[in-house]
């Protein structure tokens, strides 16, 4: 506390006072309503702080979000309310989010995020087929220069692109198995660099 804070905290203290003191002068005749108020007002405040105060945990548990433990070289993604893992990774430079399918065997983008990717799906070549939840698609393979996931990225690898409808990316084994480790731990995935 320097020279300048005392004269400042005193100033503050005979403000508050002159305040507090005009409004219970002027509401003599229901003190007892305006110390309701001024308790529930002050409840109010206090929850505000409070939830200001612990806003990074709440955040954690309502809407968690992946994390890079690089100490321990680890990945870790939490289970999203729909059951599935969703991770977020750089491709081309660009943030893609992808859906963690150990069902699927490729790498797969959707016509979207290919376009947001920088591939250009009219110049690819739609020679394959999948079979899909949504039925026999057509798929095109393609090598992206740069992948990137906290501290990891991988450059030149090859993903397929959906030529049919959906409604966000995959990210199957062909990607996964780049890891050293991949382990499901109750409501986390830990992929292991």
């Amino acid at each position: 506390m320097d020279s300048t804070d005392l004269p400042r905290l005193i100033y503050l203290v005979l403000l508050g006072t002159a305040v507090v003191g005009w409004f219970l002068a002027e509401n003599r005749g229901n003190l007892g309503q305006t110390a309701r108020m001024g308790m529930a007002w002050g409840m109010i405040f206090l929850g505000i702080v409070a939830v200001y105060g612990l806003w990074d945990d709440i955040r954690g548990e309502v809407a968690p979000r992946q994390s890079v433990l690089e100490e321990s070289r680890v990945i870790e993604v939490p289970r999203a309310g729909d059951g599935h893992f969703n991770l977020t990774m750089q491709i081309n430079g660009e943030p893609i989010d992808f859906v963690v399918d150990t069902g699927a065997t490729e790498m797969v983008l959707s016509l979207e995020d290919a376009r947001r990717a920088g591939l250009n799906p009219d110049d690819l070549a739609f020679l394959g087929t999948a079979r899909t939840a949504n039925g026999t698609v057509s798929t095109a393979f393609a090598t992206l220069d740069e992948v990137a996931i906290g501290p990891v990225t991988f450059n030149r690898v090859r993903v397929a692109v959906n030529g049919g409808e959906m409604s966000g990316s995959l990210l199957g084994m062909s990607f996964l198995n780049r890891f050293d480790r991949l382990e499901i731990t109750g409501n986390r995935l830990r992929l292991e660099y």
